[in-house]
C-alpha cells in the first residue's frame, strides 16, 4: 500500500514522509506561480498537496500530538501562500479559505465509515462483526448505539 510501520507499530516515519512529499509539492507551487488567489489555491491544494496528507489516514491515523501537529503544519504553511491571507490566524484563513482541518476531516471520514458498516453498505461479509449494536436499548438517543465486539 505504500505505507510505513516500523518495529513499534509506529507510523511517524511515514508520517515524516508524507509531510514532506506535500512540502515538496509546495514549494514547486509556490516557484510556479506569482500571486495565487482563493480559487486557483483551493484547486492546487486539494488536487496536489491533500490527496498525500490523506492517502491511506485510516490505516495510519495519528495518534501522538507531534505526529497530528505534522500533519496539519503542512496546510497551516500552504493557506500562507495566499497572500491576502498571509497575515491571518490559521482559523480565520481556513474559514476564508472553505477548508476544513485535517484533523477534523480524518474524524469525519472515520464517522462516515461506521455509518456505512452500521447500514450494511458494505458487504455484509466483510463488515459482519467489526462493530455491533448495543443490547441496552433504555439509553436516550437512537437505536444504533454500538459495543466493540471483544
Amino acid at each position: 500500500m505504500g505505507i510505513l510501520i516500523d518495529n513499534e507499530l509506529s507510523f511517524t516515519e511515514h508520517i515524516n514522509m508524507v509531510t514532506k512529499k506535500a512540502n515538496g509539492i509546495m514549494a514547486v507551487i509556490r516557484r510556479s506561480f506569482i500571486c495565487i488567489d482563493y480559487k486557483c489555491f483551493n484547486l492546487l491544494y486539494k488536487s496536489l498537496v491533500r490527496p498525500h496528507l490523506e492517502y491511506g489516514v485510516t490505516a495510519w491515523f495519528p495518534y501522538k500530538m507531534k505526529d497530528i501537529e505534522a500533519v496539519e503544519k503542512v496546510q497551516k504553511r500552504a493557506t500562507k501562500q495566499v497572500k491576502q491571507l498571509k497575515h491571518l490566524h490559521y482559523s480565520e484563513r481556513l474559514t476564508r479559505l472553505n477548508l476544513p482541518t485535517l484533523r477534523y476531516r480524518r474524524h469525519r471520514g472515520d464517522m462516515i465509515e461506521v455509518y456505512k458498516i452500521l447500514h450494511k453498505i458494505y458487504d455484509p461479509e466483510v463488515s459482519t462483526g467489526i462493530l455491533k449494536l448495543s443490547p441496552v436499548t433504555n439509553t436516550r438517543g437512537h437505536s444504533l448505539n454500538t459495543t466493540v465486539k471483544a
